[in-house]
């Protein structure tokens, strides 16, 4: 994907037993840092639209999480819980004291353990096509048949069956652009990260009780033709979340920042406003 080179940069940084890899449109005197977390199984890339469009005096860092794109394994056991403590390590390593989290689908899993762990260090949340409930046991049963799938026929036809799952069908037919990088994220991932992020997620812990303690602004937005997350789920967060907004982008699936990236660019533009 085609981006401004001379104000996007590509960085990596040691951290612990991995390597992090992560994109950063930095701004002199920021207003706002705004730290991007990719969903499951994609990377930084997909964020490159909301880089490009973030105001002047807004830094942006978006990260590879452990595993996926070109941040190293590690240890090689993930967890929701795993990825949230990274981010933290990772902002106090680059002394990123308050950001503002935004978070697709795993993203915003990531998000809301990282503000359950430690809440001072974030002053606003952007929750997109995401919610708080652990996986019921059809969910994770689900899940496991997708580890088996991705073992036997490898990531191939898991790719492309999740492609047409997480888009809109006007995206399939006319954001061709989105759609390769989406699948080209989904293939650079070894099949083992694969089936660890599978287990990570269907052992994530419920931080719906946590909700309510959220004193931050947050803005929810959903894909109004999501099949993965429902609108119900959506209204949890909106209902719970004390300072809460909810958007609904038309004609949008499960990535609307890829789908209609132009208006998700105004939504985080004005949503910075209220911060």
């Amino acid at each position: 994907m085609e981006y401004k080179k001379n104000l996007i940069k590509r960085k990596r940084i040691r951290l612990g037993d991995i390597s992090i890899s992560y994109l950063l449109k930095e701004a002199l005197d920021a207003e706002h840092t705004v730290v991007f977390l990719h969903g499951f199984p994609f990377n930084k890339n997909m964020w490159i639209p909301q880089l490009d469009s973030l105001p002047s005096q807004v830094t942006g860092i978006a990260v590879d999480v452990r595993g996926h794109g070109n941040s190293t394994v590690g240890h090689g056991f993930f967890s929701v819980d795993v990825f949230a403590k990274d981010l933290l390590a990772f902002l106090r390593k680059l002394s990123v004291k308050k950001s503002i989290l935004c978070g697709v689908s795993m993203g915003g899993y990531i998000a809301l353990r990282a503000y359950q762990i430690q809440p001072e260090a974030f002053s606003g949340l952007i929750l997109s096509d995401t919610h708080s409930l652990a996986d019921d046991n059809a969910a994770k049963l689900k899940r496991f048949d997708s580890i088996q799938s991705v073992l036997k026929n490898g990531r191939r036809p898991f790719s492309i069956g999740f492609v047409n799952n997480v888009f809109s069908q006007k995206s399939l037919l006319e954001n061709r652009d989105a759609v390769d990088l989406i699948k080209s994220s989904i293939r650079r991932n070894t099949e083992s990260s694969i089936c660890a992020t599978l287990l990570a997620l269907a052992s994530r812990t419920d931080t719906t009780d946590s909700l309510k303690d959220i004193t931050v602004p947050v803005l929810v937005i959903r894909g109004a033709e999501d099949k993965i997350t429902t609108k119900e789920q959506a209204d949890i967060l909106v209902s719970e979340i004390p300072d809460s907004v909810y958007v609904e982008m038309t004609e949008c699936g499960h990535l609307p920042n890829l789908e209609n990236p132009a208006s998700f660019n105004r939504e985080i533009t004005a949503f910075l406003t209220r911060i």
